[in-house]
């Protein structure tokens, strides 16, 4: 009788060391709920970043297209971002290259050049829910009028962005949901509400506005001094904010979002890069999307920003391409997710190091994404990353309100091992039990966890994968029919460009194309 009044003890001891050593951690609805999760998308362009990927034969192509997008395909669950974000082609150079305007002048309107077209078909092909949004980098040089500015003649510049999103309707049924101003660049209010005019009066009162896709400041401002105008833009996009914003974004009352962020090579610190924004964007900044740069790191790997995308894909010749990090790290929050839900307010930083945030559907459903890398393993290209602490810990869950009587949830798991470079990626585990609505995990350092009641996840795969290609640089190459010669020359790439145009880059003053291939 006396050992087992004495091993009653030691069981009670040991729980209460447990949860001693343990930092407890509420999760409950109680309170209300966060606010909406808007998704996590990838951008094509700023630019010519998927240009490869068009020639990628099949069944390649495909298979590049279902892991960015597909949300299913036989078994397999795959990556299923909830955003793409396209540039608007200006005929001028915008990073890694120059993609096509729809009016290279301004009697000209062609809404089937470049390849964002066949992109956002693509992805509503497979997601018919997809966000598609839109943003110039550079315009052509009659918008202008001559001048290295697009804001001069306001009406004009409306005009052309407006006649792309109703040329992407009606020449492609692609419904855009929002058009940003001009990509890292000044803009101009009076522009903004012009534009909003402009929209409005050609039946796209639904598509929203993005201000400004550069910093915080000074469009918070300008919105909480001008009513007209924040009556205009719906969400305001800062680019590259370290997981923060500031106070003043708040004020506005409208979304938040990292409208381009990551921009990282995409190897295993980039994939702990990414890991750190999705989770933290929130917790310290209230952005509710997040979306990288960019999409698929498609173009030729010796130009700028080799590998700054979810995924690559730079061999159309071979049919190569490899399932970067960052592609499992997403599947952490989009395959557990949908835009419209909420966040709970029970979210933040982990005692030693780390964050989690949880999100729920409203009808039960609950996900919780946990992270804890450790600072020198999860350094973005931009901002500089302070000094932060994370060791191995172990953290105590407690679940309240709706959510109590949950019993069990689904368990996926990430490890980054950069000692043994063995790392294991959305591994799926045995599913935890809960008692009196609690759990406890030993976090280790560099991992991500995703517990949740959604019993839909798989990891899809494919088998391993095994001409001439033009990337214009400067100006725009587009295939001509030349009936005129009745030789050799009949099919010919022309230059297309005669006028500089509204440049984003430093765009050189004679035409640059990159060609051949790797072979």
């Amino acid at each position: 009788m006396k050992h087992r009044e004495l091993a009653a003890v030691a069981l009670i001891l040991g729980l209460s060391l447990t949860l001693c050593s343990s930092q407890i951690y509420v999760l409950t609805d109680k309170g209300g709920l966060g606010r909406a999760f808007d998704g996590i998308g990838g951008l094509s362009g700023g630019g010519a970043t998927s240009r490869l990927l068009v020639n990628y034969a099949e069944p390649y192509r495909s298979q590049i297209l279902d892991y960015l997008f597909k949300p299913n395909f036989g078994a397999s669950l795959l990556l299923h971002l909830h955003i793409l974000k396209v540039e608007i082609g200006g005929d001028a150079q915008t990073t890694d290259g120059t993609e096509p305007s729809h009016m290279h002048y301004e009697n000209d309107e062609n809404y089937f050049r470049g390849y964002e077209w066949w992109l956002m078909k693509e992805a509503k092909k497979r997601n018919p829910n997809i966000t598609l949004i839109s943003l110039p980098w550079a315009f052509p040089g009659w918008v202008g009028h001559g001048k290295n500015w697009p804001y001069d003649f306001p009406d004009i510049t409306a005009a052309y962005v407006v006649n792309w999103i109703l040329g992407a309707k009606q020449y492609h049924d692609l419904d855009i949901q929002y058009v940003g101003i001009w990509n890292e660049r000044n803009y101009d209010s009076k522009y903004i509400k012009l534009l909003r005019y402009t929209l409005d009066k050609s039946g796209l009162d639904t598509v929203r506005i993005i201000a400004s896709d550069s910093l915080w400041e000074p469009v918070v401002q300008s919105l909480l001094l001008d009513p007209e105008l924040s009556r205009a833009v719906d969400v305001i996009g800062a680019h590259y904010p370290g997981t923060s914003s500031v106070k003043e974004a708040l004020k506005t009352q409208k979304k938040l979002w990292s409208s381009e962020d990551y921009s990282t090579f995409n190897d295993e610190v980039g994939g702990g890069c990414w890991a750190r924004i999705l989770n933290q964007n929130y917790v310290n900044g209230l952005m509710t999307a997040t979306i990288s740069w960019n999409l698929v790191a498609s173009y030729y790997k010796d130009l700028p920003f080799s590998r700054d995308g979810l995924m690559t894909a730079e061999e159309p010749w071979s049919g190569s391409y490899v399932v970067e990090s960052p592609i499992w790290i997403t599947a952490h929050t989009t395959q557990f997710t949908q835009p419209g839900w909420s966040y709970l307010h029970t979210v933040g930083h982990l005692a030693q190091g780390g964050s989690y945030v949880a999100l729920t559907d409203g009808k039960g459903n609950l996900t919780v994404v946990i992270e804890t890398m450790t600072r020198d393993h999860s350094v973005c290209i931009r901002p500089p990353l302070p000094p932060f602490n994370v060791t191995s810990q172990n953290a105590t869950f407690h679940l309240q309100g709706s959510f109590a009587s949950i019993k069990e949830l689904q368990v996926w798991r990430s490890q980054f091992n950069f000692k043994t470079k063995k790392s294991s990626f959305f591994e799926t585990l045995t599913p935890q039990k809960l008692f009196d609505g609690s759990f406890t995990l030993e976090l280790a350092e560099d991992e991500v966890y995703t517990l949740t009641t959604m019993t839909t996840g798989q990891k899809g795969s494919y088998p391993d994968s095994p001409p001439l290609y033009f990337a214009d640089q400067t100006g725009v190459f587009e295939y001509y029919i030349n009936m005129t010669d009745p030789g050799p020359h009949v099919f010919t790439l022309r230059q297309v460009v005669t006028e500089r145009p509204v440049t984003w880059a430093a765009d050189a003053d004679q035409t640059i194309s990159v060609i051949g291939d790797y072979q």
